[in-house]
């Protein structure tokens, strides 16, 4: 509106209007427009209009969408395909009978559409216990990446006992996606057993953002081997204070300076996870060493045993691109269960329950052909049933 008026006022003052449009940057059609409406209806004129169309060629008449608010009200359970067959015997051949999209999207702007509760769930962490004993909690995180000599980025996966602070793995690993991860927890299972549960933070690989209910492939296959999970809250790294002070000593006396490679500086967290667990002394362990504490899980690792369902009608497999098929019809699950087999008992007519071992992950609705969630089926905290 402002340059309107200036442009209007060096009108005013008696300049040419060819010279006023040049210099505003317009033509002079446009400026003999703007001037003429000021004329007429002065310096209102001049402000910005609406450019919202008169009319809709599409709108829906006002009582068609009345009508379509009030059958609703009147029957609370009927969706927008009922609503629609009635609109077609109550109006046929008067107006236009809408689509029953348009019919939904009334409803829903009217607030009448009991809206689906969303699949992705924000991460919030699980409560945390106590480790009284070696192998009752491991703790899992990647130090920070850092840069070796050659250019290369190196990123530390560790995992420590939580009770004894014994260091059970520092693996120097080359990225953070799952199969270095897979590869060393199989051979810490193999050398140490199986944990009563392990500690993350929400990030890959030990959570997924886009999983199902936050899994990941790689907890999925803890959930497998009976071990629970617990995660700490996002943005609060000191829930997992023991494991991240740990990290500031690994730091202080193996990054600074880095090694060339990675093979150097998996030598070099050798030397330290060796010094730490064997020869130095913790103030908070009686001045003994984690490696007087620990002692290996009495948990074999003997692989994952098969998953049977006996009080499910049927199980299915979920395939690898997270879907499952049931009466011919193709479900989304997660692809972080692919491969997984899941236990399916009918609750009602075209409603079945779905379940992962022991937890309840939701309700598939044959006719929607979608997994509704529950808040968590994972209860208090993210564990398998004993």
């Amino acid at each position: 509106m402002d340059e309107r008026l200036r442009f209007v006022a060096r009108l005013l003052d008696g300049e040419r209007m060819s010279d006023v449009c040049r210099e505003f940057g317009i033509s002079r059609k446009t400026g003999y427009k703007i001037y003429a409406r000021y004329r007429e209806e002065g310096a209102y004129a001049l402000c910005d209009r609406s450019r919202r169309p008169a009319r809709y060629a599409n709108q829906l008449p006002a009582p068609v969408e009345a009508l379509i608010v009030s059958t609703k009200r009147d029957k609370p359970h009927w969706g927008a395909r009922k609503i629609r067959e009635l609109l077609i015997r109550r109006l046929a051949g008067d107006v236009r009978i809408p689509a029953q999209s348009t019919v939904h999207a009334v409803l829903d702007r009217h607030g009448l559409v009991q809206r689906a509760r969303k699949r992705r769930n924000a991460a919030k962490g699980t409560p945390l216990s106590a480790a009284h004993a070696p192998n009752d909690l491991w703790c899992v995180d990647f130090k920070g990446e850092f840069k070796l000599g050659n250019g290369r980025y190196c990123y530390p996966l560790t995992v420590t006992d939580q009770a004894s602070r014994y260091i059970l793995a520092c693996d120097a690993l080359e990225s953070t996606k799952e199969p270095g991860a897979f590869a060393a927890f199989e051979r810490l299972f193999s050398a140490h057993g199986l944990p009563q549960a392990i500690r993350s933070d929400n990030g890959l690989p030990f959570a997924s953002p886009n999983g199902l209910y936050n899994l990941s492939r790689l907890s999925v296959w803890w959930l497998r081997l009976g071990i629970a999970i617990e995660r700490i809250p996002p943005g609060k790294p000191q829930r997992n204070g023991r494991h991240e002070r740990m990290h500031l000593t690994l730091k202080t006396e193996t990054t600074k300076p880095a090694r060339h490679n990675v093979l150097q500086q998996q030598a070099r967290f050798d030397d330290f996870v060796r010094e730490f667990n064997a020869q130095r002394p913790h103030e908070a362990l009686g001045m003994r060493t984690p490696a007087e504490l620990y002692r290996p899980s009495t948990r074999l690792y003997r692989g994952l045993d098969e998953i049977v369902y006996p009080f499910h009608d049927r199980d299915v497999l979920v395939t690898a691109c997270g879907r499952i098929c049931m009466h011919r019809k193709k479900i989304n699950v997660s692809t972080v269960l692919a491969g997984q087999r899941l236990g399916l008992k009918e609750v009602d007519e075209g409603i079945w329950l779905v379940s992962f071992l022991h937890y309840d992950l939701g309700y598939i609705d044959l006719e929607q052909r979608t997994l509704q969630t529950i808040d968590t089926p994972f209860g208090t905290r993210v564990s398998p049933m004993s």
